[in-house]
């Protein structure tokens, strides 16, 4: 079994940063990839990045290209997210999730195995 804890949700103004972490416990090897994926109220969850483990190659959706960045700690298995110019279109809760094996996708939510509780992300205008 694997948890997942996001932490570092938060009100931030327009052209703010956040960071959001997500620790990961319960399993002794890395997984294959770890992802954000976030959801705004009224919305399906969608995919914000995605890191693979090994190879440290990054995937971002459009909306966030330039602005976010997502890195990983092999020590701990941590991963983070760095939101900078934030918008108020970013307010949404933010997951973490874990894919343990290999898929060619990992940007939509049936594509990870793990899921952490959200953190909320609120961008006022």
């Amino acid at each position: 079994q694997v948890q997942l804890v996001e932490s570092g949700g938060g009100l931030v103004q327009a052209g703010g940063s956040l960071r959001l972490s997500c620790a990961t416990s319960g399993r002794t090897s890395s997984p294959n990839a770890m992802g954000w994926l976030r959801q705004a109220p009224g919305k399906e969850r969608e995919f914000v990045a995605a890191i693979r483990w090994s190879a440290g190659r990054t995937y971002y959706a459009d909306s966030v290209k330039g602005r976010f960045t997502i890195s990983k700690n092999n020590a701990n298995y941590t991963v983070y997210l760095q939101m900078n110019s934030l918008k108020p279109e970013d307010t949404a809760v933010y997951y973490c999730a874990a894919a343990l094996i290999f898929r060619t996708k990992i940007t939509g939510p049936g594509d990870y195995d793990y899921w952490g509780q959200g953190t909320q992300v609120t961008v006022s205008s």
